[in-house]
Order: C-alpha cells, then sequence, then structure tokens
C-alpha cells in the first residue's frame, strides 16, 4: 500500500500559518529565551504575525476575487471571500486587541497576575508580585486563539470545525482566569465558561455524530446534498442540525445560550474581554453563516422558527437586562448578547445581502468594542486621601484584594493619586478599574478626550447615524427585510430604540453629572472636593489602539461605501 503525500495549497494557507507558526515559535521563547528579553520578543513576533496575516488577505484578494475562491486540504478548509473578509477582520481586531493586552500603566503593571496559577492571596503570590514576575505566555496563548478563530469560519467539515472551536476556546479559558486584580472573581469566571464551554462542545459533538449518521459524511457539501433525499431518518437530520446551531450559538452568546456571558466579561482581565468580545464574535458568526447558508438551507422551514425564537430573545433580553446594570462591563456584555439578536435577523435573511451586511457588522461593532473595553482598562479608582501603606500592610492589602475583599484590589500600594485635603498627590493609592457607573460621573470634565472618544463608542453601539454601527445595523435590518424576516427587523429596530436609553445614560453621567452626585457646576472641585476617579497614563500602545478603533468606526460610518462594496464583491460562500 502506497502513501500519496496531499497537494497542499500553502499560500491559501498563510494567513491562519502566521499566527500558529508564531504561537508555536512563542513558546520555544518562553522555554529558552531569558526572563527580561521574552516580554519584547513575544510583543514584536505577536504583532508581525498578525500584520502578515493581514498583508497575506490583501495578497490572496485579487485571486480569490476572480475564481470564486477553493478548497484546501481536500476539502477540510475552503478559502473563498467570507473567509477572507473574516481572517481579516480577525486579524486586524485581536492585533489592536494584542496592544491593549501589551500596554503597561505609569506603575509598570499590566492587566495580568505576576503568577496565575497561585493560590488567590497567598503568600506565593505575594512573592511573585514583589519580584514582578511576568505573564508572557499570554501572547502564544492569544496567538493560538486567533489561528483557531481564523480557521473556524473557513472549515468544510464537521470534524475541523469542531478543532478549531477547541483550539480557539481553551486558550480563552485560561486567559478568562489571568486578572490581575479581583482575583477570585476571575478565576471563578474561567470556571464558568470552561464548563459551560465544555458542555456547548459536547452538544456540538451529538449534532456532528448525528449529522454523520444522517448522511454518512461530515462534508458540508455531502450534508446539504443529503438534506433534499427522503431517508426516513429525518429526525437525525432535525435534532443533529439543531444541536450543531447550539454550539455556534453558545459561542456567539445568543439567549438562552448567554449565561456565561455577563460573568466571564466581568471577571476577566479587560484587554481579554475585549478580544473575546469581538474577535470570537466574528469567528463564530462566520461558522454560523457558513452553516445556515451552504449546509441547511433546505431545512429553512423547520429551523426557522427555532432561530426566530432565538433572535428575538436575544434582542430583547439583552436589551432589557442592560437597563438595570451599574458595572460597565456588564452593560457591555449584555450590549453584546443584543448586538448578538441583531446581527442573527442578517442571518436569518437567507439572503445575499445578508452575509455583506453581517460581515460589516461584526467589523463595526468589533472595533466599537476593543475600543471601549480599551478606555475601561485606563479608568481607574483612586484611594482615600490617607499616607501611603505602609511597607509591612503591602502583604496584607494585596491579599484582601486578590482574595475579592477590597471592592476593587490594588497590589501596589502607594502609587500615586491626589489627596482631598491638599497633600502630596503621592499619598493617595491608585486602585482596580472603575467600572461601577458612578465612578465615570464627571469623566468628560477631567478627561474630555477620553470619555468623549467612549462616547463615540457608545452612540455607534446605539446606531446613531454617522458612526459604524449605524450603517452596520440599516445593513442587517435591510437584509432581513429583503429576506422576508421583517418583524424581526422591526423588533430590532424597537430594540435599538430602547438600548440607546443606557447607552446615552453613560454619556450624561460623564458629561452632565458631577463626581459627587447632582448636575454639574463650575464651583464643583472646590464644593465636593476632587473627584475620585483617575485615569492612568500609559506606555501609549493602548491609546494607539484606541485611536484607530475611534478612526475605524468614524470612517465606517461617514463613507462606509467602499468597505461594503469591497464585501458584496466577494461574500459568495462556495458550496
Amino acid at each position: 500500500m502506497t502513501f500519496n503525500a496531499p497537494d497542499i495549497a500553502w499560500a491559501q494557507l498563510t494567513p491562519v500559518l502566521f499566527p500558529l507558526g508564531a504561537a508555536v515559535i512563542g513558546v520555544l521563547v518562553e522555554a529558552f529565551a531569558p526572563r527580561a528579553t521574552r516580554r519584547p520578543i513575544q510583543l514584536a513576533l505577536t504583532l508581525l504575525a498578525l500584520l502578515g496575516s493581514i498583508v497575506s488577505v490583501g495578497l490572496l484578494w485579487n485571486d480569490v476575487k476572480d475564481t470564486g475562491g477553493t478548497d484546501v486540504l481536500g476539502g477540510s478548509l475552503l478559502v473563498d471571500g467570507p473567509t477572507l473578509v473574516m481572517q481579516a477582520v480577525i486579524a486586524l481586531l485581536a492585533l489592536l486587541a494584542v496592544l491593549i493586552a501589551a500596554d503597561r500603566t505609569s506603575t509598570g503593571e499590566d492587566a495580568f497576575a505576576p503568577q496565575a496559577a497561585s493560590v488567590p492571596g497567598s503568600g506565593y503570590e505575594e512573592s511573585a508580585r514583589r519580584a514582578g514576575l511576568q505573564q508572557t505566555e499570554i501572547y502564544p496563548l492569544m496567538l493560538f486563539a486567533t489561528g483557531g478563530m481564523m480557521i473556524f469560519p473557513a472549515t468544510g467539515d464537521l470534524l475541523t470545525l469542531f478543532i478549531a472551536l477547541e483550539v480557539l476556546s481553551l486558550p480563552l479559558y485560561l486567559l478568562t482566569g489571568m486578572a490581575r486584580r479581583r482575583r477570585l472573581l476571575s478565576q471563578e469566571a474561567s470556571m464558568k465558561y470552561f464548563l459551560l464551554g465544555a458542555f456547548a462542545s459536547a452538544l456540538l459533538l451529538f449534532g456532528i455524530v448525528l449529522l454523520y449518521g444522517y448522511s454518512g459524511s461530515i462534508r458540508y457539501s455531502d450534508i446539504a446534498a443529503a438534506v433534499p433525499a427522503v431517508t426516513g431518518m429525518d429526525g437525525l437530520l432535525l435534532v443533529g442540525s439543531l444541536l450543531v446551531l447550539i454550539g455556534l450559538l453558545f459561542k456567539v452568546g445568543a439567549v438562552p445560550f448567554h449565561s456565561w456571558t455577563p460573568d466571564v466579561y466581568q471577571g476577566a482581565p479587560t484587554p481579554i474581554t475585549g478580544f473575546m468580545a469581538a474577535c470570537t464574535k466574528v469567528a463564530a458568526f462566520g461558522a454560523l453563516l457558513r452553516v445556515f447558508y451552504t449546509v441547511v438551507p433546505g431545512m429553512r422551514w423547520d429551523l426557522e422558527p427555532m432561530m426566530w425564537t432565538v433572535a428575538i430573545a436575544t434582542m430583547v433580553v439583552g436589551t432589557v437586562i442592560a437597563l438595570v446594570q451599574t458595572d460597565v462591563k456588564r452593560i457591555l456584555a449584555y450590549s453584546s448578547i443584543a448586538h448578538a439578536g441583531f446581527v442573527l435577523t442578517g442571518v436569518i435573511a437567507l439572503a445575499q445581502s445578508g452575509i455583506t451586511a453581517v460581515l460589516f457588522y461584526l467589523l463595526a461593532y468589533g472595533a466599537a468594542t476593543v475600543g471601549a473595553f480599551g478606555i475601561v482598562s485606563l479608568v481607574r479608582e483612586r484611594g482615600t486621601a490617607s499616607a501611603a501603606v505602609p511597607e509591612n500592610a503591602a502583604a496584607t492589602l494585596g491579599a484582601a484584594v486578590a482574595a475579592g475583599v477590597l471592592p476593587a484590589g490594588s497590589d501596589t500600594p502607594g502609587v500615586t493619586g491626589p489627596a482631598a485635603d491638599d497633600q502630596d498627590e503621592a499619598d493617595a493609592p491608585v486602585l482596580g478599574e472603575a467600572t461601577d457607573i458612578s465612578q465615570w460621573a464627571g469623566l468628560g470634565r477631567t478627561h474630555p478626550v477620553l470619555a468623549g472618544t467612549f462616547a463615540l463608542f457608545l452612540l455607534s453601539f446605539a446606531g446613531i447615524p454617522l458612526t459604524a454601527g449605524f450603517t452596520g445595523k440599516f445593513a442587517v435590518f435591510a437584509a432581513a427585510v429583503d429576506g422576508g424576516a421583517w418583524p424581526l427587523a422591526l423588533i430590532g429596530v424597537l430594540a435599538s430604540a430602547a438600548a440607546a436609553f443606557f447607552y446615552v445614560r453613560l454619556i450624561v453621567l460623564m458629561f452632565f453629572t458631577s463626581p459627587h452626585g447632582g448636575p454639574l457646576s463650575d464651583t464643583d472641585d472646590e464644593a465636593g472636593g476632587r473627584p475620585r476617579t483617575v485615569v492612568v497614563t500609559s506606555q501609549g500602545f493602548a491609546v494607539a489602539a484606541i485611536a484607530i478603533c475611534a478612526v475605524l468606526t468614524v470612517l465606517l460610518g461617514v463613507l462606509p461605501g467602499p468597505v461594503l462594496e469591497a464585501i458584496s464583491q466577494v461574500a459568495v460562500f462556495l458550496p
């Protein structure tokens, strides 16, 4: 028996090979590079790999536009127009998220625990903090996750789909539990994400087995060809399709498979939250689009009741629960759920315009999401007007913070911050992220540029004209109408109008409310003292990423035509 080596189109695989290859090299760097050089090497390697992926997509673009795409590895991967769009979007958003994750504040800290495996509040963790240990493993983990995300929407069979799901999910389970502050909350979020993710993966795997039992194949094209056949096993087809869709709906955070989203978004390190919220959603919706448009379109009338119910529930639940949240990260989490419902209206349309609309929406939403969480990572609480924490109290404070006893936590006692009684500003410590919305009051007065940029992202989420969010929502709702799903579009418009309330509430809080409650006045600083929130300075990586996100949000809102046209020219799935 002879073995014939497969003919592999390596050029079509380069967008995926860059992050996965760099991730493997990053593991070797962790093993052999001196500790002092690991961070700059890992950061440079990660950024170059993601830039390489973007350039690779650009080099493949014209060929795919002319030929419609090609299958790779015997059909396991399908490199067509939607694949290239999603890979480019994922690589771009991942690059911006890496910049935010790599940033350090003026205290020399990043968002990650010095020793993620240590028990929160233990002496071992405090020793790691004092020794200045760094979690440079986050870079290969993010690259592995990015590689899995790029494969996920490009798969041509169910087995590769499952493998890509695990490759993108496992690093995220680890990254979620690595927050520097509120360690118990972070580890709890990681455990919840892992358990619920494993449950969803099991459902997906059961669905794959049933579809294989029905069609005798795991390839999308073979399953699609077997759908119209009368075999007497329609139950296997229907249940298997539902289970596969449920596994994908879990990754996009759709109701009722959304329960992990608020806790994970709140507990994960904020840069990782932005990375998950943007890139994972692009990958998951890309896979959902391909399955819904190429595998089961012949079951439209069987699956539409479930998909309509999920879309309506997702829009309504995400909007209503967000109205009563008081934590900024949880507000953005429920906002993400509502946006998943909006995108589902474009998926359900089953129209050619729906593919273009969904791909554009994912780019617009992802840019605003990464930028918004980048800003959240810079807004911190500051301590009371007291002297610096004594040296002998440092370990106790660090333990209390890590265990979640203190509300925001600080493992850097004595970091500079203003005092209320004219003491030197170095006497007040800077604490953790100020995620309670009351702490954002008056931020527009103290830091107008930062608050204005955050307001821009919120307006884009709300779908205000001249922002990318408006164009994205208009596109998906128009596609839904074209596909006959006008009731979904109507509910989406109403939900968007209601969601504008909690976005505008934050804007009013930042620009028209005193840091101490009540209307903002010119004498606020003298009457009520200085606000208890500070925006930390950083190395500039996060600022650069936020600025790029803001530019994208404006350009995609003011001049969406070229991007929409470029996407529409290649928005055709290979069968």
